[in-house]
């Protein structure tokens, strides 16, 4: 094997267009890319959007978009439809295909170098960057042609499993919400509803966190982000940690056990609940913290605001150009369908079964993940 540089093999693409006049339909933000991964998942309609001029840069299926804003974020996926993006994500695609396999680009770009590079190479500071010409001096060893096609079969493969796991849990959750939208609509339409506001406990406010927790301070506090909240539940394998000065300034959003945490900005309406573990963790300004009264059911006031009804709802008071969300005075007054309690515990029981299945799912992803960055690891590294 001989060692290339990424800038030898890969091209970054400009292709220009109008967002305004384009017949492309889908844009990707950097909301739309999640860190460690190797499939872009989700994105947002041009039409109707408040994207800014930054988004004019074209990708084709299979382009592979790499953030140049904060490398610690780890976002470098590809992409499965044609759309646009903005300037700070830039465009990927293999020279040549007889070099380097494009299927492979999204697997070398998540491995822990090439991100160790990029963390050794940055420039400025919140947001830290790195221009082409930086990523480009990424040196890798490149494999065999024909070794590449048997190991982007496998890798592939592995990617696959993956998304199954992914889907069971998105219909395991499917079922619910359907349960749940079936009695909310109902609510809604008798106008039995209830303020957000009013279902917290009075001494500790719906709130937000941390504006600016910084980038790491070893044996300081725990800080849950939107990207830390997947599947309904808390990754806690790369949470960031703030100064303990910083947590004191936000004392007024320390988490307590049992908490729901729902995403306010970016990817708006995630869940989770807080695990015992991260009693007196702390959050960021993109998340706020619900502490429910105990005389209504926890369980099913997150299953209300998972639900299509309710998400529907928030995605329509998004605002913002820049950084989308919604605001906690919009939160507060967020009316929620209310029945009575032993209704609330008929639906929170449903939720929780299917929590079991969704758990086991999961663990099963995990697994198969840690198995595809392990061959990742042994190959690329």
């Amino acid at each position: 094997m001989s060692k290339v540089l990424l800038g030898d093999v890969v091209n970054l693409i400009k292709d220009k267009v109008d967002k305004d006049t384009t017949d492309l339909e889908y844009y990707v933000g950097g909301e739309h890319i999640d860190g460690d991964e190797i499939m872009i998942r989700r994105k947002g309609i041009i039409q109707g959007s408040t994207i800014g001029p930054a988004f004019h840069m074209r990708f084709q299926r299979g382009d592979v978009l790499l953030m140049s804003r904060n490398p610690h974020l780890r976002k470098a996926s590809m992409v499965d439809f044609d759309g646009i993006c903005s300037n700070v994500s830039y465009v990927c695609r293999t020279k040549d295909e007889g070099v380097l396999l494009q299927s492979l680009l999204p697997f070398i770009l998540q491995t822990l170098d090439f991100w160790q590079f990029a963390e050794e190479n940055k420039k400025g500071g919140l947001p830290f960057f790195l221009n082409w010409k930086d990523f480009a001096r990424f040196e890798f060893e490149l494999i065999p042609i024909e070794r590449q096609h048997k190991i982007s079969d496998l890798l592939w493969a592995m990617e696959r499993v993956k998304n199954a796991y992914r889907e069971l849990i998105a219909r395991t959750d499917d079922l619910v919400k359907s349960q749940f939208c079936e009695t909310i609509t109902s609510l809604l339409d008798e106008g039995k509803i209830i303020p957000l506001d009013d279902l917290v406990e009075n001494d500790r406010p719906i709130t937000y966190g941390i504006l600016k927790p910084g980038t790491g301070y070893p044996g300081g506090v725990p800080v849950v982000k939107v990207k830390d909240m997947r599947d309904g539940v808390i990754d806690q394998t790369k949470l960031l940690l703030t100064t303990p000065e910083l947590d004191n300034r936000y004392r007024r959003s320390r988490l307590r056990a049992g908490d729901l945490l729902i995403s306010i900005r970016g990817s708006v309406g995630r869940m989770a609940e807080v695990p015992k573990n991260l009693e007196n963790a702390n959050i960021t300004q993109d998340t706020a913290r619900l502490t429910i009264k105990p005389e209504y059911n926890k369980i099913y006031i997150r299953g209300v605001l998972e639900s299509e009804p309710l998400q529907r709802d928030m995605e329509r008071n998004i605002r913002g150009v820049a950084v989308k969300g919604i605001n906690i005075g919009y939160l507060r007054l967020l009316g929620i369908p209310m029945c009575d309690r032993i209704e609330q515990d008929r639906l929170a029981k449903l939720y929780q079964q299917s929590d079991k299945s969704k758990f086991a799912a999961r663990q099963a992803l995990k697994e198969i993940t840690d198995a595809q960055k392990a061959l990742m690891k042994k190959i690329f590294e």
